[in-house]
C-alpha cells in the first residue's frame, strides 16, 4: 500500500488519513446514519483541515453520543457546556449549537422525505458525479442554498460539496491515483 499513488492532499505520515482516503473517502455510503454523522462532521470542518476533524473522530464519536440523532435534538445546556469543555474535539460554541439545530432539521427531512438520501436525490437524481479539482458546483450550491433556506447552519457551498465527496455522491481522487475513475 504505502507503494501506492494517492491523492496529493493525503498525508501519507498519517495512517488515519491514508485509510480514510483508500477505504471511505468518495465511496457511496448513503445509509443515514452516516449521512448525519459526516454532515455534523463537515460542519466542524468549516475553517479547519479535514484531517484535523478526522483525527478527532473517534473523539466526536464518543462527544457526541455515537451520532444518535434523537439524543443530539434533545441536548440541552448542561450537554453544550460539557462539548464546550470537552479538549478533545472541536470547541466552538455556534458550530456546537449548529450541529444541535441540524440535527433537528436532518430528522425534519427524514420525515418529509423518508430519508435524508431520498432528499439528497431530488439534487442528483441517484447519479455519482466524477469531478477533481473543484471545491464547489452548482449541485454543492443548490444543496447549501436549500439547506440554509431550511435553516442549517455552516453548510455553504464548499462544506456540502467537501461532504458530497466524502459521503460518494462526488467522485474526486486525482487523475493519478490508484483509486482514480472517471463515469
Amino acid at each position: 500500500m504505502a507503494n501506492k499513488v494517492r491523492c496529493k492532499w493525503c498525508n501519507l505520515k498519517n495512517d488515519l488519513y491514508v485509510k480514510y482516503h483508500d477505504e471511505e473517502w468518495c465511496q457511496p455510503n448513503f445509509d443515514d446514519k452516516y449521512l448525519f454523522k459526516m454532515l455534523i462532521l463537515e460542519s466542524f470542518q468549516a475553517g479547519l483541515s479535514w484531517e484535523c476533524i478526522l483525527n478527532k473522530r473517534e473523539a466526536f464519536e464518543k462527544a457526541y453520543d455515537n451520532f444518535d440523532i434523537d439524543k443530539i435534538c434533545n441536548y440541552d445546556d448542561k450537554k453544550i457546556a460539557e462539548l464546550l469543555a470537552n479538549k478533545n474535539i472541536i470547541r466552538n460554541k455556534l458550530k456546537i449549537l449548529a450541529s444541535i439545530n441540524n440535527a433537528k432539521i436532518f430528522k425534519n427531512i427524514q420525515k418529509d422525505y423518508g430519508s435524508f438520501y431520498n432528499y439528497l436525490k431530488t439534487f442528483t437524481n441517484n447519479k455519482i458525479f466524477y469531478e477533481i479539482g473543484k471545491n464547489t458546483s452548482n449541485l454543492s450550491d443548490n444543496i447549501s442554498k436549500d439547506m440554509q433556506k431550511k435553516g442549517m447552519k455552516f453548510v455553504g457551498s464548499t462544506t456540502i460539496y467537501s461532504y458530497l465527496q466524502a459521503v460518494g455522491i462526488i467522485y474526486s481522487h486525482d487523475k493519478d491515483c490508484f483509486l482514480f475513475k472517471s463515469n
